[in-house]
C-alpha cells in the first residue's frame, strides 16, 4: 500500500468516526464532510500529496509560517491551509487539525454529540467552538 492509500485509510478513519460525516469524491479526491460542509480534504495539487483542513484563526497564523504548510489553493483565503504529506504523519498532530476543521462547519447538535463522548480520542472531548 503506497503512501497515498495509507494517508487516505486512517484519514477516513478518523474523519468518519465523527458525528455525521461523510465521505464524497468532488473535483477528483476525497473530501470528508460534517452534513453538508466540508472539514478535511486528501489531494495531490503540482504532484504534492496533501491534507487540506480549516483550522481555528490563532493555529492558522501559527502554521502559516511552517514549511510544512501552504495556503490552500482557490479557498486559502477562507482560511484553509495545507498540510504537505511526504511520509510518515504525526498523527496527533493531523487529529488536532482535523478536529478544529470540524469543529468551524459542525452544527451545533454534531459539536454536543462529539463532545458527549466519554473517551478523549479520538476526537472526543469537550472542547468549545473556536471561530
Amino acid at each position: 500500500m503506497g503512501l497515498y492509500e495509507r494517508t487516505l485509510a486512517k484519514l477516513r478513519r478518523l474523519c468518519l468516526s465523527l458525528p455525521e460525516t461523510s465521505e464524497v469524491a468532488s473535483w477528483g479526491h476525497p473530501n470528508f464532510r460534517a452534513g453538508r460542509r466540508i472539514f478535511a480534504v486528501l489531494e495531490v495539487y503540482k504532484g504534492q500529496l496533501s491534507l487540506c483542513v480549516r483550522p481555528d484563526a490563532a493555529t492558522y497564523r501559527k502554521l502559516a509560517k511552517d514549511e510544512r504548510f501552504y495556503v490552500t489553493p482557490y479557498i486559502g483565503n477562507q482560511g484553509w491551509l495545507s498540510l504537505k504529506v511526504d511520509g510518515p504523519l504525526d498523527w496527533r498532530e493531523v487529529e488536532d487539525l482535523v478536529l478544529q476543521s470540524y469543529r468551524q462547519v459542525a452544527l451545533k447538535r454534531m459539536l454536543a454529540a462529539l463532545d458527549a463522548r466519554p473517551s478523549k480520542r479520538p476526537g472526543r472531548g469537550a472542547r468549545t467552538r473556536r471561530g
